[in-house]
């Protein structure tokens, strides 16, 4: 079983869910987060006050899936979420070495 960990644009949240129902995916988790890579944050004017903003927002996805599903994953989510300029994102891929559903106790990949 692996997880996907992607930090995306936060417009670009609906075009990669449709991405992930149409490869099968069946649940995700989303948290809006703030960062900042290369992009370095940025300046802006409020009321005639500069201020540099250093944290971005953006939005994390974490999806467990089983391992042959990975790669059909990781291409839907860099599909949806390219838009060719910096600050794209990152996808992450990392071993789960067990998952329990808490409702009905099941474990390994029926827990998915």
């Amino acid at each position: 079983m692996k997880l996907i960990t992607a930090i995306i644009k936060p417009f670009k949240l609906d075009d990669v869910r449709e991405a992930l129902a149409d490869v099968g995916v069946q649940g995700i988790t989303v948290t809006e987060v703030k960062g900042f890579g290369r992009q370095k944050g940025h300046t802006e004017l409020y009321r005639g006050a500069e201020y540099v903003v250093d944290f971005l927002p953006k939005i994390k996805l974490e999806i467990a899936i089983g391992a042959e599903m990975v790669d059909s994953v990781v291409e839907a989510i860099a599909k949806a979420a390219a838009t060719g300029k910096i600050g794209d994102g990152k996808i992450f891929i990392s071993t789960l070495d067990e998952v329990i559903r808490i409702r009905t106790g099941e474990t390994g990949e029926q827990a998915v």
